[in-house]
């Protein structure tokens, strides 16, 4: 549960730090150092008369025993609380790093310059008008990789809580400065590191800055002190931990009551008015197994009055990113005060804590299912914050805690306050081209904290970048020569390359010319013809279109095969033309070709084979068809499709003539068939038809055409030889399927 502490910083003249130390918990060499410390600095301060930037006093050991007091809810170590104590002093410029090396030691100077640097940040942001949430997230990310001891990150944190609890009685304007840049950069940043302890008061002080009314509406609805809703808490999470061990099982039980502003954020994302809120008090119980998250659960229920439409399973049915925990509300006391529970395993809270279900993902809303470098560092981090009791007595904290976060990216300023996110080893020059373009190429120096440096200078992280121009652009060649290392990311080599390559356009342009004229009056086109290509090459003009080719930017054989496939491809008339042709060329092959002598037991009449029979031209039966026999005069025996028209008459006539007649087991050899296309005459239908026989191979023998200028449709006889009736089903619905067919069919 949040500790709640006392502020020293109303009353410091009736403060005495012999109780204050002794208070404390801390070994007795501890106490000592730090009254030894407060007592030097207490002679420093009486010597000294600081003001503070908002134009009131201020007493500066008062600020540091806050932030001690502060700190000694997290066990943070004995150099931390110490440098704690001396920032205000180290941050009003009453000591240097050389007088606080040589009087306190140099374990404290890196640790203090690192909160100093972090707030240098917050003095470069303050300049930069209306930041983006792009910009307002590079400053969280500077905050973790601009210090090298996530200590400097806890103890900048409760600074800013003390510099909350300052500006109080302050004008309201720096008032709301202060909470937005809490807002924007602190809050979220304690909400990464997992730091409950320091996150609900951060926000809680700035949206009573920010947000007046609405603050003390919801406080007075509260109809509470916040150590009276922590009082209630304590009794719940007694009952329950007294009901679940005396019914066998053990848990851990803890719980703190939502603080204002985590309640008006849930009002604004649910849109509740404060009754509809059941979480206002919440408690968390950690189990050892699954089952004992169950048996807690009916001890609850047992205890106290449950809530039936607030009660979810979220172990049985987890949240899509992983999330497991049993959700309850109970009816507390005789006024039926809300508390929700949530029950879960040690496994499930780590896995809710640090893993995909992380609570800080949650509240920001940010991209979670992105789990990249920066992230899994932050998890680290938060770790090393749960391991410092272990660490603190091992003796190795200092060298656990202190890490470079970032090894990859380095962030810089602009002139402006600006951040910008650079790959490591980047260089003045990249940070211009990343810029601008112009500015990268007028580019005649570069000032680090108004230090001229080279062009191959390596950026560091916190380094505020003034890029000296010329008037004209004038880079130079060298810059591109890896050996010498003035550029490093391809981004500005891009930039270089392109300069150069319009400065030499003229010659580029030139070349292309002679190339592409070559190719194209080996094709009968003119150069003028290369305009068609102009969208495909993203050219404006036809002189882009030869400077790119001049240049190698585009190949000349793939704008040559573009324009020949634009140009020189025949029109749909002429396909027709070329595909009549080739069915000519088809008939006079086949008619030339000796004719395939068929298998004589090709047809078995009456069950006998061998007997002289044709295929009748009226119905044309292919194998697959049902056929019957027609006894002729002289001929022998007409085969025809059984419903024939033809075949019906003639057995109405001469019923004794008709004879059974069935498809051998052996037959080879093709089959004349006739189909009829109608369709609306169109250029291209011949060619499209064509295709899809010489896709099946079938083999055409004739075609017939007619046409009706008035209704503007085509009828096409084609006689094609199929082996089979399958294939002929296949190719009727392949033609049905082209474009302007009204039907295809078999002529009967």
């Amino acid at each position: 549960m949040v500790a709640v502490r006392d502020s020293h910083l109303t009353n410091p003249e009736d403060f005495d730090a012999k109780t204050w130390t002794s208070s404390l918990a801390l070994t007795s060499t501890e106490q000592d150092e730090l009254f030894e410390l407060y007592t030097q600095l207490a002679l420093k301060e009486a010597a000294e008369s600081v003001e503070d930037e908002a134009d009131f006093r201020f007493p500066l050991l008062a600020y540091g025993v806050e932030m001690i007091e502060i700190l000694m809810t997290m066990d943070m170590d004995m150099d931390t609380l110490k440098v704690a104590l001396l920032y205000p002093f180290f941050d009003a410029k009453l000591y240097d790093n050389e007088q606080i090396e040589s009087l306190f030691g140099s374990k404290l100077l890196p640790l203090l310059v690192a909160v100093v640097e972090m707030d240098a940040i917050r003095t470069l942001q303050a300049k930069s008008q209306k930041p983006s949430e792009t910009q307002i997230d590079n400053l969280r990310r500077m905050l973790m990789a601009i210090v090298d001891d996530v200590r400097a990150i806890v103890i900048k944190l409760a600074e800013r809580i003390c510099h909350l609890r300052q500006v109080k009685n302050a004008s309201e304007e720096e008032r709301v400065l202060a909470a937005k840049e809490i807002a924007d950069i602190y809050s979220p940043l304690a909400n990464r590191l997992g730091i409950g302890q320091l996150k609900w008061e951060l926000e809680d002080l700035s949206f009573r800055y920010s947000h007046p009314d609405t603050y003390k509406q919801i406080a007075k609805l509260l109809l509470e002190r916040r150590i009276d809703r922590e009082e209630f808490i304590d009794s719940f999470v007694s009952q329950v931990k007294e009901g679940v061990e005396a019914a066998g099982g053990r848990v851990e039980v803890y719980g703190r009551p939502k603080h204002i502003y985590s309640i008006w954020k849930k009002m604004q994302k649910k849109n509740l008015d404060f009754t509809g809120l059941y979480d206002v008090r919440a408690v968390r119980v950690i189990a050892a197994e699954l089952q004992d998250c169950y048996a807690a659960l009916g001890v609850i229920h047992n205890l106290f009055r449950p809530i039936p439409s607030e009660f979810d399973d979220y172990v049985a049915n987890p949240k899509a990113n992983g999330y497991q925990s049993i959700h309850t509300v109970v009816a507390v006391g005789d006024e039926s005060k809300a508390v929700e529970v949530q029950i879960r395993t040690k496994q499930m809270h780590d896995d809710a804590e640090l893993g995909v279900a992380a609570h800080w993902r949650y509240k920001e809303g940010a991209d979670s299912t992105k789990k990249g470098s920066y992230e899994e560092k932050i998890d680290w981090l938060r770790k090393l914050l749960a391991w410092q009791d272990d660490m603190a007595e091992s003796g190795s904290l200092v060298d656990e805690l202190r890490s470079q976060v970032f090894d990859d990216r380095v962030y810089v300023f602009t002139p402006k306050g600006d951040v910008v996110d650079m790959p490591q080893g980047s260089t003045p020059l990249d940070f211009a081209y990343y810029v601008h373009s112009m500015v990268g190429h007028r580019c005649i120096g570069a000032k680090i904290s108004g230090r001229i440096v080279p062009f191959t200078y390596e950026l560091q992280t916190g380094d505020q970048i003034e890029i000296i121009t010329q008037k004209n652009p004038n880079p130079s060649r060298d810059w591109l020569l890896p050996n010498l290392g003035y550029v490093k990311s391809a981004r500005a080599r891009a930039k270089i390359n392109t300069y150069f390559k319009r400065l030499d356009r003229d010659k580029n342009v030139a070349a292309g010319k002679d190339m592409l004229e070559g190719e194209l009056h080996k094709l009968k086109l003119q150069l003028s013809d290369a305009s068609c290509a102009f969208e495909r090459f993203n050219s404006n003009t036809l002189e882009d279109l030869l400077a790119q080719v001049g240049s190698g930017d585009a190949r000349l054989n793939q704008v040559i095969n573009h324009i020949k496939v634009l140009l020189l491809q025949p029109t749909a008339e002429e396909e027709d033309k070329l595909a009549l042709e080739l069915v000519d060329q088809q008939v006079l092959k086949s008619q030339n070709q000796p004719k395939k002598k068929r298998s004589k037991d090709h047809i078995v009449v009456e069950g006998m084979g061998n007997l002289m029979t044709h295929i009748a031209n009226c119905c044309q039966p292919i194998p697959g068809d049902d056929i019957v026999g027609y006894i002729t005069q002289g001929r022998g025996i007409s085969i025809h499709r059984n419903g024939c028209l033809q075949y019906a008459d003639l057995s109405n006539r001469q019923p004794e003539r008709i004879i059974d007649a069935v498809w051998g087991g052996d037959f080879s050899g093709g089959y004349g068939v006739t189909l009829v296309v109608h369709a609306s005459d169109r250029s291209g239908l011949l060619r499209d038809l064509t295709t899809i026989f010489a896709n099946d191979r079938i083999h055409v023998v004739g075609m017939n055409t007619r046409t009706d200028a008035k209704l503007q449709t085509a009828t096409l006889e084609i006689n094609i030889e199929l082996y089979n009736i399958d294939t002929l089903s296949h190719l009727i619905n392949r033609m049905s399927q082209v474009k302007g067919v009204i039907y295809a069919k078999r002529l009967k």
